[in-house]
Parts: C-alpha cells; sequence; structure tokens
C-alpha cells in the first residue's frame, strides 16, 4: 500500500510556502508540490519586496491583518532578523475616505506634506494616513518559510506537475507526473492555477497581469521619511508604490491588467508600459529619478469581490482552499499558513468565515 501522509500541499508561492512550514512545525507529515523550479517568475510571488498595511477598506480584515503583523514578528524572531520594515503609508482617494483599521486615520493636505513630504497626489484627493504600514522583504521571507518547512521535515517537490485529484473515503490521491501521492488532507495554494485546480469554481478566479517598476536605490527622495508606502485611486486602476527599503528601490505598479492565461509565460513588460510607470512615479514623487529602472510583470489571480478564498470546499471537507490572493495577499502569508494549519487539525475559525469557499458556488 501507498504511504498515507498527513498532508500534501498544491503550490508553494507564499501562501503554500507559509502553510507548508506551519504544517511541518507542528510536526504533521507534509509533502509539498510545485510545478515550477524554486524562485521562479510564473505567479505571484516573485520579487524583491512586498507592501504591508492595516489600512483596509472593510473591518471585516481587521482581525486577519492583525495575525499577519504577528506572524511576520514571529518569523523574524525565528530567521534572526525582521522581515517587516516600518515606513508608515498614505493612501490618497477620490471622495470619501474608505481605508480604516488600526491607527489609520484620514489627514488633511498639511499633514501629507510632514508625514511625506515627497508624496504628491492629486490636489482635490483625500488621504488615510497608516503609521504602521511598511515594506516586507519578500524574496527573502518566501525563502525562509520554505527552508522552514524543509528543516522542520516537511517533503518539498519542485518541478512535478499536478495531473489531477481525487478523494476515496477520506483519502486524497493526487497523481502528478512522477507518481501517486496519497493524503489526509489537501492543501490547494496553486495561485493563478485555481481555476484548473478547483474546476468546478472556475468562473470564480479571473487571472490579471500586472506590471511593476522598481527605480535605482540610493536616492533620498525615495526614503522613509520623504516617502512612505502609498495609492492613489485613479479611473485607470489603483496606483501602488513602496520607497526604497529592504535594500530595493522604489517601486510603482498599477492594480489593473490584461487576463492572462497562466499556462502561458507572462510576457515581458513593453517600452510603452515602462514608460507609462515611470511617468506615473514622476507624476507622484516628483524629482524622482526613474532612469535605469527594472520593470517586472506577475500575475494577480482576481475574484470578484477581491477577497481570498480560504477554507474547505464544501462537498469535499478534506480538501482546503488557501488561494486567489487578489493583488494584496504576500502580507498575509504568516496569517494563512497559521489559518491552513489550524482548519487541517479541526480548529474552528469562524473569523475566516469571510473567505469561505461556499460563496465560489453562490457567486460563479
Amino acid at each position: 500500500m501507498t504511504e498515507v501522509h498527513d498532508v500534501v500541499v498544491l503550490g508553494l508561492g507564499i501562501h503554500g510556502s507559509a502553510a507548508t512550514h506551519e504544517l511541518a512545525r507542528r510536526g504533521l507529515d507534509v509533502v509539498a508540490v510545485e510545478r515550477f523550479a524554486p524562485g521562479h517568475t510564473r505567479g505571484s510571488s516573485h520579487g524583491a519586496t512586498r507592501m504591508i498595511r492595516r489600512a483596509y477598506p472593510s473591518p471585516v480584515w481587521n482581525d486577519l491583518v492583525d495575525r499577519a503583523y504577528r506572524g511576520w514578528d514571529r518569523w523574524g524572531t525565528a530567521a534572526g532578523a525582521p522581515f517587516l520594515h516600518p515606513t508608515g503609508g498614505l493612501y490618497a482617494h477620490r471622495g470619501e475616505p474608505t481605508m480604516q483599521g488600526g491607527s489609520s486615520l484620514p489627514v488633511g493636505r498639511d499633514a501629507w506634506r510632514t508625514l511625506a513630504p515627497s508624496l504628491r497626489p492629486p490636489e482635490e484627493y483625500g488621504a488615510v494616513h497608516d503609521p504602521d504600514a511598511g515594506v516586507l522583504d519578500a524574496a527573502r521571507a518566501l525563502a525562509f518559510a520554505q527552508s522552514a518547512a524543509a528543516a522542520a521535515g516537511a517533503d518539498l517537490r519542485f518541478g512535478e506537475t499536478v495531473l489531477d485529484r481525487r478523494v476515496d473515503d477520506g483519502v486524497v490521491t493526487v497523481r502528478t507526473d512522477r507518481g501517486s501521492i496519497r493524503a489526509r488532507h489537501l492543501v490547494l495554494a496553486g495561485g493563478a492555477w485555481a481555476s484548473q485546480l478547483v474546476p468546478e469554481a472556475a468562473a470564480f478566479f479571473e487571472v490579471w497581469r500586472i506590471v511593476t517598476l522598481t527605480v535605482p536605490t540610493g536616492q533620498t527622495i525615495a526614503q522613509p521619511p520623504k516617502l512612505g508606502c502609498f495609492s492613489v485611486d485613479l479611473p485607470e486602476g489603483l496606483v501602488f508604490g513602496l520607497p526604497e527599503a529592504a535594500g530595493s528601490g522604489a517601486k510603482i505598479g498599477i492594480d489593473a491588467g490584461p487576463v492572462w492565461d497562466p499556462d502561458v509565460p507572462v510576457a515581458p513588460p513593453t517600452e510603452a508600459e515602462t514608460a507609462h510607470l515611470a511617468e506615473l512615479f514622476e507624476r507622484f514623487v516628483p524629482g524622482i529619478d526613474t532612469a535605469g529602472g527594472e520593470a517586472v510583470a506577475c500575475l494577480y489571480t482576481m475574484t470578484p469581490d477581491k477577497r481570498f478564498v480560504v477554507g474547505a470546499l464544501p462537498d469535499e471537507p478534506a480538501v482546503i482552499v488557501a488561494a486567489a490572493c487578489s493583488g494584496h495577499g504576500f502580507k498575509f502569508g504568516p496569517a494563512i499558513g497559521e489559518a491552513v494549519a489550524d482548519l487541517v487539525q479541526g480548529v474552528a475559525r469562524p473569523d475566516l468565515d469571510f473567505l469561505s469557499p461556499a460563496r465560489m458556488v453562490t457567486t460563479a
């Protein structure tokens, strides 16, 4: 008989890696399967930095945000150096403020100039200040989660493609191009491949190609306290930016892009896309030098409500989904890992109901 593991995790982006780490840390027998090589650029978890913030559009997120901050502290202690670099943040908006959470508060233009002197959003906009916002050392965090999972006994398998899965008598069988893996629980953390892993809810997921631009380091104008994390709500999409931190240059991107097939390698940024991002950076941070900046493309897996999907499938309680970060999921890595481990171990997490997979059926 084939060995039956406790858990098999599909996907080793930040959420799959965090789940594998947390499960193995708790002593479970875990096998994690990743289609591509370590450090690949086909999904959403590559790149040097990510934003973290307490400011969120709905209080339903507040508990998970708090768990994320505590989780990053826990990971930093285990790694011997912090992953979170506080910078503060200003989030500019049209109309009434939509951000809340933590110590976030609406501020006037005079306060903007004191809190982030380099930032120049449109004159008619308002803003919310989040003193707890910061930059995550993302590449190092992903590597830590994977190495810590392996050190705790997890079996991480890269370059292995999943062919199909089934559940029989409470045991999950995953068939790959290298053989079959059996386990009592299955975690689907395939990111852009969520629609293939949960085909019955494929219409719930849409993959976007997103481009970001990172400028050279050494620019005082782009460093805290002159510049923190920021966003500007434009009609063409949400422009988001990070200051120079964690050894990486300041970064800008737009939370919008064309629909993309994840099985097709992500097209590199065009000259026009790079120039547009440079123009936006120069508009909102006057004086920043964008020459020599590096543009990269990644994939966002969006849901209609821009919320994640975390929880057991309604008709398959042994199968847990942790997917569809909708462009803002990296910051929750440790919290999602903890949540998945709780669900596998039968710990009730009613705080996750707003992310329930049940809404895939009702909304798709």
